[in-house]
């Protein structure tokens, strides 16, 4: 029973830590990203040093958004009697299994 319990306290803080504090440092990131990837027109920085910032802020806020879009979609499958189904790459709503 306590190893049950103690299961089940790792998993909450495994979750919280990662959508709680993750989320959050990965678009800080992203917003970090982009401002190194900004180009103020006052300094001659290469090209590419700004395109990889930009690529690699748009690669953390799709990342974000994705993962935004998988909890709001398992919310509304629960609203609907369903599951969220990550079998194909693309998520779907199965009925739950009685």
């Amino acid at each position: 029973m306590l190893s049950l319990l103690a299961g089940a306290v790792w998993n909450v803080l495994v979750a919280s830590l990662l959508l709680g504090a993750g989320l959050p440092a990965i678009f800080a990131l992203g917003v970090r990203a982009m401002a190194y990837g900004a180009s103020d027109g006052a300094e001659a920085t290469p090209a590419s040093k700004r395109l990889i910032g930009r690529v690699l802020g748009i690669l953390c806020f799709a990342t974000v958004l994705l993962t935004v879009a998988a909890g709001i979609s398992v919310i509304v499958a629960s609203g609907f009697g369903m599951t969220v189904n990550f079998d194909h790459v693309v998520p779907t709503f199965a009925p739950k299994v009685r």
